[in-house]
């Protein structure tokens, strides 16, 4: 037998290369309001429409003129120039030896070609002293500054950012072509758990909600079902009605125990890939195929759940919506006390700051949650170490800071 009595334990980036093959990317599009579309995944590429702006435009608050009237203004000898039009006159042309006010952001009347800044004029009656010399163009914000038509966007396999809707829309897109979000079924098991209110000897059901709630931070339609107690034909059925899904999760029952029934029932209902793989916290999780749809079994200790979803459900997600994951933030420190690892097994070590460089490790095994939520991150000691010794800087991943 292996570690922690598994017959094979597999390192953690082979476990995830062989998850991936197993998820299907999306086949389908979909059209979706822009509006609605943050953290989509576009399937097709996206040029702007149109102009952005689509019209010359005034940069600053000032007057609209022809460059060539100013060229001989100064402070001491400024030009006078006749001040045409008002604010409610739409269709105004500058004359030479003409001006007409303007607010940033309004459209440069036909004739003018500069806009000197308000600061450097003075109103005299119909007319206006202009103090300064501009060349044309000063001050003006020429159509397609921004973004021309016709120009690239976005490529197929972007996913959605909010400030990209902005752009979308200003560049003439209602709609756009997105991945249908990949569903996910989470299944809480175990005999012990409850709703809430738990009884001696009962547990509160952490698990399903949590990992449903981050698999729709990364980006998939969550099913969070009711808890299934320990019983081979009950989990069979769970599972199997929702292969309809893109990825099916059950929490729970993954290890090698007499109640640990969920490799049986994955071998049973179809094949079981890989069942044990070198990480802690989360050795007993594991990963089958039944009916075409891939079926991860996370573990029942809270931490080992949070990580093992992380580094395996989380990129699977991704490939079911057709986009790359995006590196944690992460942030240097030094280590205040050694952390420890073991050599072969890819450690994941929760750790808080407690200076704005350094860092120690938060007590605590896999089954106490409240170490998570004490945690501002964790360190990633390779297999190749036995841990990492106080005074040495690591990089702490922020794990839980975006999708």
């Amino acid at each position: 037998m292996g570690s922690q009595g598994f017959t094979e334990v597999t390192r953690l980036a082979a476990a995830r290369e062989e998850l991936l093959a197993a998820v299907d990317p999306p086949a389908a599009s979909e059209s979706v309001a822009v509006v609605a579309a943050t953290g989509r995944t576009l399937t097709q590429d996206i040029a702007a429409t149109r102009d952005v702006p689509g019209f010359d435009r005034a940069a600053m608050d000032g007057y609209a003129v022809r460059a060539e009237d100013t060229h001989a203004a100064t402070e001491r000898s400024p030009v006078r120039l006749d001040v045409v039009g008002d604010g409610a006159d739409a269709d105004v042309t500058v004359d030479p030896r003409q001006a007409r006010y303007v607010h940033t952001g309004s459209p440069m009347p036909d004739g003018a070609d500069a806009v000197v800044k308000v600061e450097r004029t003075e109103e005299r009656g119909d007319a206006v002293e202009v103090s300064l010399a501009v060349p044309p163009g000063n001050d003006v914000a020429p159509a397609g500054e921004d973004v021309a038509d016709g120009a690239h966007l976005f490529s197929a396999g972007h996913r959605l950012r909010v400030s990209d809707l902005g752009l979308l829309k200003a560049a003439g897109h209602r709609t756009v072509p997105v991945a249908p979000r990949p569903t996910v079924s989470v299944i809480p098991t175990g005999e012990e758990l409850v709703d809430f209110d738990p009884s001696y000897g009962e547990t509160t059901e952490t698990n399903g909600l949590t990992v449903s709630r981050l698999a729709e931070r990364w980006g998939a339609e969550a099913t969070y079902r009711d808890i299934v107690g320990d019983d081979a034909d009950a989990l069979a059925d769970a599972i199997a009605g929702d292969t309809d899904h893109d990825i099916v999760v059950t929490t729970g029952g993954s290890s090698v125990g007499e109640r640990d029934l969920l490799p049986d029932v994955v071998g049973d209902l179809g094949e079981v890939l890989v069942h044990g793989v070198a990480l802690t916290p989360g050795h007993p999780v594991g990963f089958g195929v039944v009916d075409g749809t891939p079926v991860l079994t996370l573990p029942g200790y809270p931490v080992s759940c949070l990580v093992t979803a992380v580094q395996l459900l989380r990129p699977a997600i991704a490939r079911a919506g057709g986009f790359e994951l995006e590196d944690f933030p992460a942030f240097e420190a030094t280590l205040d006390a050694k952390i420890a690892g073991e050599v072969g097994t890819r450690s994941f070590v929760r750790v808080r700051r407690t200076s704005d460089k350094t860092v120690e490790p938060v007590r605590g095994g896999a089954g106490v949650l409240s170490s998570v939520a004490a945690a501002d991150g964790w360190v990633v000691v390779p297999e190749n170490l036995e841990g990492v010794a106080a005074g040495e800087p690591v990089t702490v991943q922020r794990w839980e800071a975006f999708h």
